[in-house]
């Protein structure tokens, strides 16, 4: 956001469509009318600034252009029906964005002030947060903007944060359907040092095989299993279900340790569950899931049922091949926490 001084080009933007209107626009093409943003200069975070959210400039020198030196999170903020906006983990989602700056080596937000500029961006935005199914999807995003190419060796000095606003509708507004998932034995998604970094260019290195998979087999996404050992996908955590028991891989830095996967664990295990977090591999899991289940878990969908898997040109379906109930229980749970229509017993929700 340089240029001599970083400065915004206040471009207008295109009005928000209304709830009545269909089509839904897809997931994230839609930006609400006002971002918050703050610079680190000289050392320290400048007081945040509201602007109309519009193009920004950028000086061609700039770090994360050269050494990707930037990292977002992502997380909803809801209308309730009795018409608050009330979001969900906050406090995660911001902890987890400083242990990104951590290990990128970026300037790290200051949590209360990061606090701030959410809430302000939301309360900015209140008008155009959709009603349930829908939310108001937040994205901070971190970036170094220290204008110097020969800076490989060293971090970035200069950043700037911003926080996006978008509207987006019912993930499954056509209805639940399973997931065609290819299994990738061989390579992992990510270099293992910056798994569990919310960094762009891992979801940049998974895009390639990805899109391969659909060409070849028609498939919805990658499940990274390298050495054969069961991960994540390009964008989505992985759990195994069935009859009071739940598998997922144990946490370490090879992966990201997804929010959602933490909250559909408590839950599980508030629901009986036996929840095992450890290491198995694609052998297992085709195993499990003859009479089993299979979901990614994420922000946007938060469960998505896997109809069938394809490894090494084969198909192997998931159960009865549908959306199965143990899926369907869990990700019911979770989103009437997040609507306000269970109790939060957890203090997950944030009232704004």
């Amino acid at each position: 956001m340089r240029g001599g001084r970083s400065r915004l080009k206040l471009a207008a933007m295109s009005s928000i469509p209304k709830p009545s209107q269909e089509p839904r626009p897809a997931f994230g093409t839609v930006l609400a009318p006002t971002m918050t943003l703050a610079r680190f200069q000289n050392g320290a975070w400048g007081r945040f600034e509201t602007v109309p959210c519009a193009p920004i400039q950028l000086h061609p020198a700039a770090h994360v252009l050269h050494y990707a030196s930037t990292c977002f999170e992502g997380f909803k903020a809801y209308r309730w029906a009795d018409g608050s906006i009330n979001v969900f983990r906050m406090d995660r989602h911001i902890e987890r964005m400083r242990q990104s700056a951590r290990s990128l080596v970026l300037p790290e937000p200051d949590p209360r002030q990061l606090e701030e500029m959410v809430r302000t961006a939301i309360e900015r935005n209140r008008d155009v947060v959709p009603e349930a199914p829908g939310a108001l999807y937040m994205r901070p995003i971190l970036f170094g903007t220290t204008p110097n190419i020969g800076a490989a060796g060293a971090p970035a000095t200069e950043a700037d944060l911003i926080v996006l606003a978008s509207p987006v509708w019912d993930y499954f507004a056509g209805g639940m359907k399973p997931l065609r998932i290819y299994v990738e034995d061989i390579n992992a998604r990510t270099a293992s040092q910056t798994g569990k970094v919310k960094t762009g260019g891992n979801y940049a290195a998974a895009l390639g095989p990805t899109l391969e998979a659909r060409r070849r087999y028609n498939v919805d996404q990658v499940l990274f299993c390298p050495g054969g050992s069961v991960q994540e996908t390009g964008a989505s955590n992985f759990l195994l279900l069935r009859e009071g028991r739940v598998l997922t891989r144990s946490l370490d830095l090879t992966f990201l340790h997804g929010v959602t996967r933490d909250s559909v664990l408590t839950l599980a295990r508030e629901e009986g569950y036996q929840v095992e977090e450890r290491v198995f591999d694609v052998a297992e899991m085709l195993e499990w899931v003859r009479n089993g289940e299979a979901a990614l878990s994420g922000t946007a969908a938060v469960l998505a049922g896997v109809g069938a898997f394809i490894h090494h040109g084969e198909e192997h379906r998931v159960g009865s091949g549908e959306v199965g109930p143990h899926t369907r229980k869990l990700r019911e749970r979770l989103v009437s926490i997040q609507r306000g229509e269970s109790r939060d017993t957890h203090g997950w929700i944030t009232r704004i």
